[in-house]
């Protein structure tokens, strides 16, 4: 049969199939509410500067207590504020606000600008250093040895043995003085000592409705305003229990710390902030609930805004299309960001990294599957762009197809200098030492833009064309990719002599075996050429690779002494082989030459994904479910795009100090903790790292594209998983369940 005639034939199975992956939307893409960072900039007047307490006016103007004065912001600039000229050169002692108007205590005076400048109190000088605002307009003052209260027209002074520390706190619920060890509440002009119990040394103190919330040295406790009952033990279970700070929003319960912030949703869920992803500064003195369920944190030099926005999954995607269209896009290729000043995209110069061909083809794949989507032409462009880089990674080096794993103008290599080779013109470096890895992404990512990009026989041809080189590259070389100095490269081996050494254990044997068969029956789909049926049919029939790939993972242990080139093959579980493993997965069931070879994929999907479940993973999910498997927890693939992060930046991420999760002892997989933490709570990482890992990250040198996301989300999307996006009910959803952590045990 001509290849043109093979081609359409298989096209059009692949449309029935299509339609028999379809699955009935699982995943509702209405608004929920994302999380993100708004870091302030300081005003030079400020630098050096100490940074104490904030309130908020009822026009929401911010201001924050500094030892060189009172300043506010001003858009994203905070600075020095100047507005009242008779106040611009004095330095509060302390601020407060209520209802809205704003009170600055002074050394010698307290006063408000607000009601027509008319609230004013002369006071003896040094005697009072905490202010706070109660109902009906009372004014409450406490000093080291006396305590007060003004109003409009009245000052009552109180002697009273207090101490430095001391503060007052007040609302429309009483009033409340307190330091360290005690806590005393204003009841008809007297001080009235509350118990709390054993709780260590008290840091904070909050008004939440009708509870206070104070936060100690070790947790915090409530307090009912009106019955004076207390819980009996402080609630420890928390990222960090030495709490600085606290505040009440809509949105939950946030404490301040010295290791970032975290809130505490009514559910008991928690959502922890911490490191320059979220902050400037992780220590945080005081917080100030925001209007939209997010807070303000205020470090001791900084100013940062944990802030809330709706979006849908379809936002996000649009979010992160954007930004690699403006800033990763280098030769076609999609490219990682090194950052020469940490956390600056100004300073960003697009870098070539070990896996440049993968990352590219799932952006690739991403682009194909939204064409097919939506019919959007420029989706369909931007994914033959990345083929076109993808083709000259093999005509570059001159071994007919071997490909490449990147390509470079010559001087201008940024990473592994000794696998680049020069092209001989003086202009181009291309980089071998080729893996699997780049081989088994190619693959998917040319049988996706095979079956909904190529809208032609010379698209069609084009993309044919390049498996067949490739493949046969591989089968000239008696199963290996063979580099410009006629050795094998480390990884590019699935000759029989090399995969069957090793035990059923280790986990390269199936891995292998899963891809050479794919990558046959691809080239076969494509062609009609029968050398790769046969050659698949070998592999099977007299070496055992179908049997290979039915080894469960499960199997999977420390199998120590098989050493390859100095790797200690079965040390360890590499993650990277769970990401290899999956993406073998769509094009050996896809592209079944038989209905044993398509069981056998359906069921080594699903002994795979059983294994990695608790990821949450949606790229696993989605190849699952595109691979027929019943089960694939959209529920966790939702959570985890949903609580995927704006920003990619590769922060410096750390959880081992916190308190409330599990920490696992030292095993097989690298597993460090037993709950899975959400994407914006660990180190950013493609779907090859470990999310169950509590440190990481490169403290902000190099910035991820997005195609992270995007792959797995135009998955959904084309596999009719996810739906289109709707804007019903955001009120109900966003700030229901569908904002809702749904992980993190006890």
């Amino acid at each position: 049969m001509p290849t043109n005639t093979y081609a359409l034939v298989f096209i059009f199975a692949l449309m029935s199939l299509r339609t028999a992956w379809g699955k009935p939307v699982q995943i509702e893409d209405s608004p929920f509410l994302q999380d993100y960072s708004v870091q302030y900039r300081i005003a030079p007047t400020l630098e050096g500067a100490k940074f104490l307490r904030m309130v908020r006016s009822r026009d929401g103007i911010v201001y924050v207590l500094t030892d060189r004065g009172v300043a506010r912001l001003f858009d994203l600039t905070l600075a020095l504020d100047q507005s009242f000229r008779p106040l611009a050169k004095l330095i509060p002692v302390d601020i407060a606000e209520g209802q809205g108007d704003v009170y600055y205590l002074y050394k010698d005076q307290l006063l408000s600008n607000d009601n027509a400048g008319k609230f004013h109190h002369r006071l003896t000088p040094g005697r009072y250093h905490s202010v706070s605002v109660g109902g009906e307009g009372r004014v409450y003052l406490v000093g080291a040895t006396h305590w007060a209260v003004a109003t409009l027209d009245k000052f009552e002074e109180h002697s009273f043995a207090l101490n430095a520390s001391t503060r007052v706190l007040a609302g429309e619920t009483g009033a409340w003085l307190w330091d360290s060890n005690h806590l005393w509440r204003i009841v008809n002009g007297s001080l009235v000592q509350l118990n709390f119990g054993k709780a260590a040394a008290l840091r904070s103190v909050e008004l939440s409705g009708l509870n206070l919330i104070v936060g100690s040295a070790t947790g915090y406790f409530t307090i009912d305003t009106k019955s004076g009952g207390s819980l009996p033990q402080p609630v420890r279970r928390l990222p960090v229990q030495v709490l600085n700070c606290s505040a009440t929003s809509g949105s939950g319960l946030w404490f301040g710390t010295e290791l970032g912030v975290f809130r505490l949703r009514d559910s008991g869920e928690t959502d922890y902030y911490m490191g320059r992803r979220w902050l400037a500064q992780d220590q945080a003195v005081d917080l100030l609930a925001d209007r939209d369920g997010g807070v303000l944190v205020l470090g001791h030099s900084t100013l940062s805004r944990i802030a809330f926005k709706p979006m849908t999954l379809a936002d996000k995607a649009k979010f992160y299309e954007d930004k690699i269209r403006s800033r990763h896009i280098r030769y076609g290729l999609c490219s990682e960001l090194h950052l020469i000043t940490p956390g600056d995209i100004a300073s960003a110069e697009m870098i070539d990294t070990d896996n440049d061909g993968t990352w590219s083809q799932y952006y690739l794949v991403s682009q194909a599957f939204h064409f097919a989507v939506t019919g959007e032409e420029s989706a369909r462009r931007n994914a033959w762009e990345v083929f076109n880089a993808i083709e000259r990674m093999e005509s570059i080096n001159g071994l007919k197809g071997f490909i490449s794993r990147t390509f470079e103008r010559e001087g201008f290599k940024y990473s592994d200098p000794d696998r680049w080779r020069s092209r001989g013109d003086g202009v181009w470096e291309w980089k071998g030492h080729t893996s699997s890895d780049e081989i088994n992404a190619h693959m998917f990512g040319l049988a996706v833009l095979y079956e909904t990009c190529a809208k032609t026989l010379a698209e069609k041809q084009r993309i044919a064309g390049l498996v067949e080189r490739i493949i046969d590259h591989i089968l000239r070389n008696n199963y290996y990719l063979i580099d410009s100095d006629g050795k094998p490269t480390l990884w590019g081996r699935w000759n029989p002599e090399y995969v069957n050494w090793y035990p059923p254990s280790i986990v390269d044997r199936r891995l292998n075996s899963s891809e050479i068969i794919g990558t046959l029956q691809l080239a076969f789909s494509l062609t009609g050429k029968e050398v790769y049926k046969t050659k698949a049919n070998e592999l099977i029939s007299q070496h055992g690779y179908l049997k290979n790939i039915h080894n469960s993972l499960r199997l999977i242990a420390p199998t120590t002494g098989y050493i390859h080139l100095g790797n200690d093959m079965g040390d360890q579980w590499n993650h990277s082989d769970d990401e290899l493993g999956f993406v073998s997965y769509w094009i050996l069931q896809h592209y079944a030459l038989t209905p044993e070879i398509r069981a056998t994929a359906e069921w080594a999907v699903k002994d795979h994904w059983d294994i990695e479940k608790d990821e949450r993973c949606p790229l696993w999910s989605f190849i699952a479910a595109g691979c027929g498997a019943k089960e694939y927890d959209p529920a966790g693939a939702a959570w985890t795009l949903r609580r995927f992060p704006l920003d990619l930046i590769n922060w410096t991420v750390n959880n081992s100090h916190r308190l409330d999760i599990t920490k696992l002892a030292p095993n097989f997989r690298g597993k460090e903790l037993e709950e899975i933490l959400p994407p914006s709570e660990r180190m950013i990482m493609r779907w090859n790292g470990h999310p169950f890992v509590l440190n990481g990250g490169d403290g902000g040198q190099s910035e991820l594209a997005g195609d992270e996301f995007l792959l797995p989300y135009w998955m959904g999307r084309y596999l009719g998983i996810i739906g289109a996006p709707t804007d019903a009910d955001f009120s109900a959803k966003a700030k229901g369940k569908n904002s809702q952590k749904v992980t993190k045990s006890p």
